[in-house]
């Protein structure tokens, strides 16, 4: 994953998949166009109608918020509340843009974009760190952890004991190894009889058809992207093995002095961003086309499948959209700690939920 290598030879490595294809299929005509009735033509803009308008954008907050990676359907609520006019509602120019070389977590801290997208795993290294990076987690796009262990059925992976003898498209990353090690002896299985395969897939779809027996996985679009090949999978979630891997992925992260100097900024666009959210929720397929047409080179039956998908994952069991738990985020760096792999990083370290909407 291009933007994020730094943090991925620092530490860790989970499988986000970008495997896009050319929209297939246009949006719907809007309801006036579909009539047989010719509409009504719209009312010609006065000059006084022009200048409210060139005063309301003038006085309109301008934000850059950058992605973790090339748009997909963890971003459908942002795109959905930029294309409806949310953020403008709220007194918001927002710009998206897409993440440079060292990943959105330094674009943000260095404030060139106020708000940006991290995982809370990628992070680590962040908020281990003796010198102080900048950048605070406000909301969690998904609320539960959506990636695991993918296989092809006929392989007979269903608990992670199964992964012995098969074959496993590893990064060689020492958190990454520690975890799959952690949940096949739960299930009372010998890590080191797991074939350890060096391999960074991008298409998994065919990977599973070849050599590879398992890869780790967000199903959210990799496993979507199975179903949508006709492949018959079983999907180990790491969060079924280990609790304390229910860690927030992805997450929206902010500028600390942005936070501390114009937080009535930061709560209207969590605000708005919310509205969003909830709107993809009520409205998965509508939230699936604004998403297409805000960024044409997606396939509007995979982006359409995936948002059917996540629509029970962005709030799950939780009444606010964008919820951190202190006990899951605490918990998910306390393993890591116990088992080696950072630095301590005290309870209650680099997120808060002060900024979202009651």
């Amino acid at each position: 994953m291009k933007n994020a290598k730094k943090w991925l030879c620092l530490l860790l490595a989970v499988s986000l998949v970008t495997v896009f294809a050319a929209c297939g299929s246009p949006a719907a005509k809007p309801a006036a166009e579909a009539s047989e009735k010719t509409p009504a033509e719209p009312a010609a803009e006065t000059p006084a109608d022009a200048a409210e308008e060139k005063d309301a954008q003038a006085s309109r907050k301008d934000l850059t918020f950058v992605l973790d990676w090339t748009p997909n359907t963890n971003h459908t609520g942002i795109y959905v509340a930029l294309a409806k006019g949310y953020y403008e509602d709220a007194g918001l120019n927002v710009s998206i843009i897409q993440p440079p070389e060292d990943g959105a977590t330094m674009m943000v801290a260095s404030g060139k974009a106020q708000l940006g997208i991290d995982f809370q795993d990628y992070l680590t290294p962040v908020f281990a760190s003796k010198d102080k990076i900048p950048v605070t987690a406000v909301a969690a796009l998904i609320q539960h952890n959506t990636s695991g262990i993918i296989s092809l059925k006929e392989d007979g992976i269903e608990t992670p004991k199964g992964l012995e003898g098969k074959n496993y498209a590893t990064w060689e990353l020492p958190t990454e190894q520690a975890m799959l090690k952690n949940i096949v002896e739960a299930d009372g299985g010998d890590f080191s009889k797991v074939n350890l395969i060096p391999e960074y897939v991008t298409d998994e779809v065919s990977a599973l058809q070849q050599d590879i027996d398992a890869i780790w996985i967000y199903y959210a679009w990799a496993g979507i992207a199975t179903e949508q090949a006709g492949l018959e999978t079983n999907m180990i979630y790491f969060k079924d093995i280990t609790p304390e891997f229910d860690y927030y992925s992805p997450v929206i992260i902010a500028n600390d002095n942005f936070l501390a100097e114009d937080p009535d900024t930061a709560r209207a666009f969590l605000a708005a961003t919310a509205k969003g959210y909830e709107f993809a929720i009520e409205n998965p397929e509508e939230a699936a086309k604004i998403l297409c047409e805000q960024v044409p080179e997606l396939n509007l039956e995979m982006v359409t499948a995936s948002q059917l998908w996540l629509r029970d994952q962005y709030k799950a069991e939780v009444d606010r959209w964008g919820y951190i738990d202190p006990a899951r985020w605490d918990a998910f760096y306390a393993w890591l700690y116990r088992n080696g792999l950072t630095e301590e990083i005290p309870a209650g370290t680099g997120f808060t939920n002060e900024f979202l909407p009651a």
